[in-house]
């Protein structure tokens, strides 16, 4: 599977556990401004057999000779759309390929039908929920692309034990936090400023602020005001603390998660735990908490503050992949389906130089591609300073170790330093 983030490696590495516990998983990771540090990957704690990190010529290169069966893709749309093509390119003339599998790593709130046809040409393009798959197959149709490729299933990180309250510990209240939404440092002060307070007017409950990543790190998308620098002017009491670690593992310890939109609200709702999507700064397409329209878990910090703890609508649950039965049997199915065709046909994305003349040459160059998906020799993969070069650079150098000392011994003790 290729990623190019920690939160898209997490996505792709379960869906293809998910496609096949037994198969052997081969990860590359995507070099570029995202590319996940070793710390990043031991906090998730996914075991692959093999990782390490390659740009996308040698990606593509490297994929020209594989004989993996399925490629899942877990990147950025733009991504997704150049390795389409430099993979079709890298496939040209074989009578065999793999079952190219993409799709989206949490809620799809923007940016619907454009990042929906930089998908378009894979084999398998996953909906999280009946939601998901309608509103795919909608654009999909309105722009006469086939839909067969669409297969409804859930977000594969979902799971864990359903929620049941613990008087033997403080009830213990959740902020998961995102590193792009809100985006300005005062709406940031803000929400942590109600948090903090939350705290002081309940003394007797636990209040963490879980964190995605360290100054100096990047997830899936830049995080140019990091809360661990605004909360440390905010004095708090001793009863707020910042977390890091498994959000699976903080939420079995949760008794009321509250954020903005962050998918921990659908990791949180599967389990069951009162959950709060909060109209603080209003609901509004930017902030992507109008995903969450009819699901009953909008609140206020003033009404969380009263003592309200929002309970979910189960009809919204079921239509948005949050809860249902076996939701991956389809994919198993679709992608044993396509494994047993003697030959599949050549990847055919919707863009093209003839469709998207003025669109498509741009996409693919930023990935050092010419307009026929051949690299361009040359081509450095874009970076994002000193800080992110440094930890290029001992990521490439170090992978496979790292990850698999990470996996084993470095991800228990960032869990326990997460209690502290």
């Amino acid at each position: 599977m290729i990623a190019d983030s920690d939160t898209r490696w997490k996505w792709g590495a379960l869906t293809a556990r998910r496609i096949d516990p037994e198969a052997r998983l081969d990860a590359r990771l995507l070099r570029g401004r995202a590319t996940p540090t070793p710390r990043q990957l031991a906090e998730l704690g996914i075991p692959a057999d093999t990782m390490v990190e390659l740009t996308m010529a040698e990606i593509l290169a490297e994929t020209s000779a594989d004989t993996c069966d399925v490629l899942v893709v877990s990147c950025v749309g733009g991504t997704v759309q150049a390795l389409l093509h430099g993979l079709g390119h890298a496939w040209r003339g074989r009578t065999r390929r793999p079952v190219v599998v993409t799709g989206y790593v949490g809620v799809v709130y923007e940016k619907l039908a454009d990042g929906l046809l930089l998908r378009a040409g894979a084999d398998v393009v996953l909906a999280n929920s009946a939601d998901d798959a309608r509103r795919f197959r909608e654009v999909y149709e309105g722009v006469g692309y086939r839909t067969g490729s669409i297969v409804e299933t859930a977000l594969p990180f979902l799971g864990g034990d359903p929620y049941k309250p613990d008087e033997s510990r403080p009830f213990t209240v959740t902020f998961a936090v995102q590193p792009s939404v809100p985006d300005s440092r005062k709406d940031r002060l803000h929400l942590l400023r109600r948090a903090v307070a939350h705290a002081r007017l309940h003394p007797s409950r636990e209040v963490l602020v879980k964190l995605r990543s360290k100054p100096g790190e990047h997830t899936t998308h830049i995080e140019e005001q990091p809360y661990q620098k605004l909360v440390a002017a905010l004095e708090p009491p001793a009863n707020v603390h910042l977390v890091y670690g498994n959000m699976a593992e903080v939420l079995d310890r949760t008794d009321l998660l509250v954020t903005v939109s962050s998918t921990a609200a659908l990791e949180s709702l599967h389990r069951g735990i009162p959950t709060a999507v909060l109209t603080d700064l209003g609901i509004r397409e930017a902030l992507g908490n109008h995903h969450f329209l009819g699901s009953g878990c909008y609140a206020s910090w003033d009404e969380l503050d009263d003592g309200a703890l929002p309970v979910a609508s189960e009809e919204w649950t079921a239509t948005h992949g949050v809860s249902g039965a076996s939701p991956y049997a389809t994919l198993r199915g679709r992608v044993a389906a396509l494994l047993d065709q003697a030959e599949l046909p050549p990847l055919a994305p919707y863009y093209t130089v003839r469709t998207a003349p003025g669109y498509l040459p741009g996409v693919l160059a930023r990935h050092g591609l010419d307009a026929t998906g051949e690299p361009v020799d040359g081509f450095t993969p874009r970076e994002a300073g000193p800080v992110r070069t440094a930890v290029r650079d001992f990521v490439r150098n170090s992978a496979r170790t790292a990850y698999r000392q990470g996996v084993q011994r470095v991800a228990p003790a960032i869990r326990r330093w997460g209690q502290l």
